[in-house]
């Protein structure tokens, strides 16, 4: 079933079995997406769990003529970490915006050469602005599209072409060949 099946079965009578298919389908890239901007994995898994807890209570206020249900999903666990690092109060000036990390067992390509590079590329992407950094994890890492992109950051499409664009170009200028 699509995703847009699962809602709308999700909204009728069978609500737990079909967002539970939902729930199986999105739970590891939302807990990754948290993972990049927590660098903590309980801290990741707790928030995720907030993510679909909130999904559910909210579902059927879902308009799936406006976006999405992956983008409306992501645009949730953005705000749940922007809700953690709000109410900590441990770290109460940490720039949100700038709270990222990429595991080292994230997905990585099948060789070596790959995987050096991958390395290579968690130096570099400090560098770049937050936006950057956000759009490039969700395009490359999560595999979105520009427009869920766009739905999850609040930017137009061609506005995270542009983003993607130049941070990419940063990147390739500022790594060594």
């Amino acid at each position: 079933m699509t995703d847009q099946e699962l809602v709308l079965a999700a909204k009728g009578s069978g609500k737990g079995e079909y967002f539970g298919a939902l729930y199986d389908r999105y739970f590891q890239p939302i807990y990754r997406f948290i993972y990049y901007k927590t660098h903590h994995r309980e801290t990741a898994e707790d928030i995720t769990s907030t993510v679909f807890t909130k999904a559910l209570a909210n579902l059927a206020g879902l308009d799936l003529a406006k976006g999405t249900f992956q983008a409306w999903l992501y645009q949730i666990a953005r705000n749940a970490v922007i809700d953690h690092y709000r109410n900590r109060s441990a770290r109460p000036t940490a720039d949100i915006a700038d709270a990222w990390d990429i595991p080292a067992d994230a997905r990585l390509e099948k060789d070596a050469a790959n995987v050096l590079l991958f390395d290579d590329l968690q130096k570099y992407l400090h560098l770049l602005s937050a936006d950057q950094r956000e759009i490039i994890i969700l395009r490359i890492w999560e595999e979105l599209s520009y427009a869920e992109v766009a739905d999850i950051v609040g930017k137009s499409e061609a506005s995270c072409k542009m983003a993607f664009g130049r941070g990419i170009k940063k990147l390739q200028e500022l790594m060594p060949v």
